[in-house]
């Protein structure tokens, strides 16, 4: 089967890594000739967001999936109708990519989200304080989402279109990645629980299982439902969550790919993401996604005040940790903030999890 994915980054890279155990071609867009996924697969320079470029990329494929959700959908949709399968639909993935549409869709749909205002330019925001701006489209990885707190704080508003959304009293940031196939038959992995970088607004650490309560696992279910109904549409999600100090579950945003949060499936479940987006876009039988215990993630970031070729402290450390797996995703240069890999840990209990997390992230860092 040809198989063609828009990015070349490390999502991509993974999922290829974890499919050559079948027997498939791989082919990759991305605007980076060094990109990730450029040493195992046939990489196609050029940009992901053009028509015409997509167009030329999806000609010829099986398949046509997406490691990266600010694509040209238009060009997805048009392959489809010339009978390229194209996973997930161009239309979730148009609705997700722009902040605007996606609060609209939970709005639509009873998917619990906090309350909002739509704006186009900054002298109609009209919301009570506090609360977060979103820009509509292009942020990813905490960029395009800035906390406004204050009438001080009014100054920095962005004059673009945007989501401006009530501030939830986070107690817990929660992930949940959920797989459909064609036939609308869905499987779900583990509620993960994400720990924040609070400087880089990045994910920290990633933790599985989370410790929620039943009636907190019932919501998540409830919304991945509602979801995957309202979604109609093949594809891996990774639904962001918050809950709140009084036990409210809501959905910060979703993702229609492969995301950070489920890294620790690698190791810790009995398939990990990749192995099942690999099953959805190929249309095989769903995998088991038990986990084994405990299980975690720690990002491996570009250390501040570095930029250059990477070299990586404390590595030889790590490794000589038991139940311990490092994840490097190919990329030469770093800088600050830039995701360059990550740590997978395994453990009997959620204590000795963190210990091992906090540790391994005391021994490691990404220099120049």
């Amino acid at each position: 089967m040809k198989i063609g994915i828009l990015g070349g980054g490390q999502l991509g890279r993974m999922l290829i890594q974890e499919a050559l155990k079948y027997d498939d071609e791989w082919y990759t867009l991305d605007p980076q000739a060094d990109a990730p996924c450029s040493a195992i697969s046939n990489l196609t320079q050029g940009s992901f967001s053009d028509y015409q470029t997509v167009m030329d990329f999806g000609q010829g494929k099986d398949v046509v999936t997406i490691e990266i959700e600010h694509v040209n959908t238009d060009a997805l949709a048009d392959l489809q109708k010339k009978g390229v399968k194209v996973i997930p639909d161009p239309s979730i993935i148009r609705i997700i990519q722009q902040k605007i549409l996606q609060k609209a869709f939970y709005l639509q749909h009873q998917i619990p989200s906090p309350d909002f205002q739509i704006i186009q330019n900054r002298e109609e925001a009209s919301f009570p304080l506090p609360f977060v701006q979103k820009l509509n489209t292009g942020g990813y990885d905490g960029k395009g989402v800035q906390v406004i707190r204050t009438q001080d704080d009014l100054k920095n508003l962005w004059d673009a279109p945007s989501v401006l959304e009530k501030l939830v009293d986070i107690d817990k940031e929660l992930s949940v990645i959920v797989a459909v196939n064609e036939e609308g038959v869905s499987r779900t992995f583990p509620v993960t629980e994400m720990v924040a970088d609070p400087k880089l607004n990045l994910l920290d650490f990633n933790i599985c299982p989370a410790q929620i309560s039943q009636e907190v696992q019932q919501q998540i279910l409830e919304i991945t439902k509602k979801f995957t109904a309202a979604a109609q549409s093949p594809g891996l999600f990774a639904i962001e969550l918050f809950l709140d100090r009084e036990g409210k579950v809501w959905v910060n945003e979703t993702a229609p790919r492969l995301h950070n949060s489920g890294h620790q499936s690698q190791e810790g479940n009995a398939n990990s993401q990749f192995e099942q987006f690999y099953r959805v876009i190929t249309d095989l039988p769903l995998a088991d996604t038990d986990a084994f215990g405990f299980s975690g993630m720690l990002n491996l970031v570009g250390a501040d005040g570095f930029e250059g070729k990477a070299r990586y402290e404390g590595l030889e450390e790590v490794l000589r940790l038991p139940k311990t797996y490092i994840h490097l995703y190919g990329k030469t240069q770093t800088k600050p903030g830039r995701k360059m890999g990550h740590i997978n840990v395994l453990a009997d209990s959620r204590d000795e999890l963190m210990g091992k997390l906090i540790l391994i992230k005391s021994l490691v860092q990404v220099k120049s």
